[in-house]
């Protein structure tokens, strides 16, 4: 760092403030520094740097199944950039819902002496509460299974009720629910309440306001996706086909994740329907919607937000800075082509 510091013309806390991007610097001092660490191969210390500040600039990143659903692609991509920019890495994990296998992740992170663990999301408590006992902060994202780790979240219930009114408001009465089953799935441990209560009882409020009626054969809650497969939409077709077999069928389906949507979809192709001509469909999350046929209609979860806020809480826990312990986000309907007209 002296060497770049003299060959630069500045000195060597102005050479740190440029590696760090941090402090003020005028643009010629930066431009000296960034030329000098190019003319000398400079590379920074890492071990030492570490040793000293008691740091690994590495964060922890839990997944549920990143190969199954492109949403945890999306989150830990957004966590990636956003650590890289503040120089971090990120150290990735996939449990597959095995609490075992989880816990095993935990555990390296605590050997690997992380400076904190983000989970989307975690499959038991237990698990996050172990990081507490090593000093080590825990960020919850989309789900929260603690009361004591930072959360980042969605709004579920405003964005399952923009679309359920947005069919309602393209003359649809008959509209089905296909969603996650809230027995499967936890509740957010401050909140008592869970994502699918969230959407099914925007489904339920929504039919209601507009002064429809609930019909039992219209809702179809189960697994959202089978976490041992490939995410081919199995749950979503037996939902469209057992839909399509009533004896009056809907004429709107919303289902709460783009997988199950691709399941929908895919009955519906195979039974002969047109999306949207004889039967509409709404997703959720915006993940696989822009590139079906005909491109889907969806309930746009905010990915990248959700993973750069979870890194920004975990730095302000890192840092000892003072953040609100929940933050949450809206989600937004995204009108595509696989929504049309009640068929008269």
């Amino acid at each position: 760092m002296i060497e770049v510091a003299k060959l630069a013309g500045v000195s060597t806390a102005t050479v740190n403030r440029v590696l760090k991007q941090q402090g003020y610097i005028s643009e010629e001092a930066r431009e000296k520094v960034l030329a000098a660490v190019a003319a000398t191969n400079y590379r920074p210390n890492v071990v030492a740097r570490n040793l000293r500040t008691q740091r690994s600039q590495t964060i922890g990143l839990m997944l549920t199944a990143i190969t199954v659903n492109p949403f945890f692609v999306g989150v830990a991509h957004a966590v990636e950039a956003a650590a890289i920019a503040a120089g971090y890495r990120v150290v990735i994990f996939n449990h597959g819902g095995s609490d075992s296998y989880e816990r095993h992740g935990v555990e390296t992170f605590i050997a690997q002496r992380v400076d904190a663990v983000l989970f989307c999301t975690a499959a038991n408590p237990a698990n996050v509460e172990l990081l507490a006992g090593a000093g080590i902060p825990a960020i919850e994202i989309e789900r929260s299974l603690t009361e004591t780790a930072r959360f980042v979240r969605v709004n579920n219930y405003v964005g399952a009720r923009a679309a359920i009114d947005h069919l309602v408001g393209l003359g649809h009465r008959r509209i089905a629910f296909v969603g996650g089953d809230p027995a499967l799935y936890p509740q957010d441990a401050a909140r008592r309440r869970s994502v699918e209560e969230d959407r099914l009882a925007a489904y339920r409020d929504g039919m209601a306001a507009h002064g429809l009626d609930l019909q039992a054969d219209y809702v179809r809650l189960g697994q959202y996706y089978d976490l041992a497969s490939d995410g081919s939409g199995a749950e979503g077709r037996a939902h469209a086909e057992a839909l399509l077999s009533l004896p009056t069928p809907p004429t709107a389906i919303f289902a709460t994740c783009d997988i199950l949507a691709v399941g929908v979809l895919q009955a519906l192709y195979k039974a002969g329907k047109k999306v949207p001509h004889d039967l509409s469909v709404v997703g959720f999350d915006d993940t696989l919607a822009p590139y079906l046929a005909p491109q889907l209609t969806t309930v746009a979860q905010p990915i990248a937000e959700l993973g750069r806020q979870g890194f920004e809480m975990a730095r302000a826990a890192i840092d000892k800075r003072d953040m609100q312990g929940e933050v949450v986000l809206d989600a937004g309907l995204v009108i595509r082509q696989s929504t049309g007209p009640a068929p008269g």
